[in-house]
C-alpha cells in the first residue's frame, strides 16, 4: 500500500513538473520566457513549447494584434491663425519588439497607452498649427495624419511599437469659438435675408408702377373709346332729333318743354316761384287753355 501511495505521489509530482514545462504560443501573441527575472527568449511562432520548471523559467505573454487608442481627454489645438480647435483621434497601433516594449512599458498594455497619448498629442499639434482652419477641416487635413505619422515613427521605435494609422475622427471649434462663429453667421444670413427682402421690395415697386402704368393706360384708352363712343352716339341722336323735329316742330317744342320740366322738377323738395301764366307752363296748360 505505501508502495502505491508513493506511485501516486511521484506521478503526480511528475505531472505537475512536466506541465510546467509545457505552454502553448496562440498565434495572435508573443511568448516572453524569462530565466530569472531576465528575458531569455521571445517566441511568435504558434505551438506547444517547452521551458524549464518554474522559477527557473517564467512565460509572459503579449498581445500581438492591433491595437486601438482613442484621445482620452482632448485638447484645444491653436491654428496658424489662432483659431483654437478641439480634436478627437484614435491610433491604431502593434507590438513589433516585446523586448524593447517590455524594457520601457513593462508588461502592461495600458502603460504604453498612458505615455503614448501626450506624444500623440504633441505631434498633431505640430501639424495643426502650421495650417488654417480650413486646411485643417478640408483640403489638408489628408496630410496632418500623414505628417502625425511619420512623427510618431521614431518613438514607436522607442516603445518597441509600430504606428499603423492615425486618423481624426472628429473636429469641433471650442465653445467659445463656436459661439462666435455661430453669430458670425447668424449675422451673415440676416445680411443676405434683409439683401433678398430689399431686392424683393424694390421688385414688388417695379411690379406696382408698372400695373399702374398700364391701369392708367387702360383707363386713358377706354375713357376714350367711351368719349368717341358717345360722341358719335350725340352725334346720331341729335341727327334724328333734327330730323325728327323738322317733320313736326309743335312736337319738338312739346318735347323741349318735357324736358325742362323734368330738370327743373327732379327733385320734390324742390321749389319755385314762377307766374303760371308764363311761357314755361304753356304746354301744361294745353292748347285750349288760357292763362289766369
Amino acid at each position: 500500500m505505501n508502495r502505491i501511495g508513493t506511485f501516486l505521489i511521484g506521478a503526480l509530482l511528475l505531472f505537475f513538473v512536466a506541465s510546467s514545462t509545457l505552454y502553448v504560443v496562440d498565434q495572435r501573441q508573443f511568448a516572453v520566457v524569462y530565466a530569472l527575472g531576465e528575458i531569455k527568449d521571445v517566441v511568435s511562432e504558434p505551438g506547444l513549447k517547452f521551458k524549464a520548471p518554474a522559477p527557473f523559467q517564467n512565460v509572459v505573454f503579449l498581445d500581438r494584434r492591433i491595437q486601438t487608442l482613442d484621445s482620452p481627454d482632448p485638447r484645444p489645438i491653436f491654428t496658424a491663425e489662432k483659431k483654437s480647435l478641439v480634436m478627437d483621434w484614435l491610433i491604431k497601433w502593434r507590438i513589433t519588439e516585446p523586448r524593447q516594449f517590455i524594457r520601457n512599458n513593462g508588461v502592461d498594455i495600458r502603460n504604453a497607452e498612458l505615455r503614448l497619448s501626450p506624444i500623440v498629442q504633441a505631434a498633431l499639434n505640430e501639424e495643426v498649427t502650421r495650417r488654417t482652419v480650413t486646411a485643417v477641416l478640408s483640403t489638408e487635413r489628408e496630410r496632418v495624419m500623414r505628417g502625425v505619422l511619420a512623427r510618431l515613427a521614431d518613438d514607436a521605435k522607442n516603445f518597441g511599437i509600430e504606428i499603423v494609422d492615425v486618423r481624426i475622427k472628429r473636429v469641433d471649434f471650442s465653445a467659445n469659438i463656436t459661439e462666435s462663429v455661430y453669430r458670425r453667421m447668424e449675422s451673415e444670413r440676416k445680411r443676405v435675408a434683409n439683401e433678398l427682402r430689399s431686392t424683393g421690395a424694390a421688385e414688388g415697386e417695379k411690379i406696382r408702377a408698372d400695373a399702374d402704368r398700364q391701369r392708367e393706360i387702360i383707363v386713358a384708352e377706354a375713357y376714350r373709346d367711351a368719349q368717341k363712343i358717345k360722341g358719335e352716339g350725340d352725334a346720331k341722336a341729335s341727327a334724328m332729333y333734327a330730323e325728327a323735329f323738322g317733320r313736326d316742330p309743335q312736337f319738338a317744342q312739346f318735347y323741349r318743354s318735357l324736358e325742362a320740366y323734368r330738370t327743373t322738377f327732379r327733385s320734390k323738395s324742390d321749389v319755385m316761384v314762377v307766374d303760371p301764366s308764363s311761357d314755361f307752363f304753356r304746354a301744361m296748360r294745353g292748347a285750349g287753355a288760357s292763362p289766369r
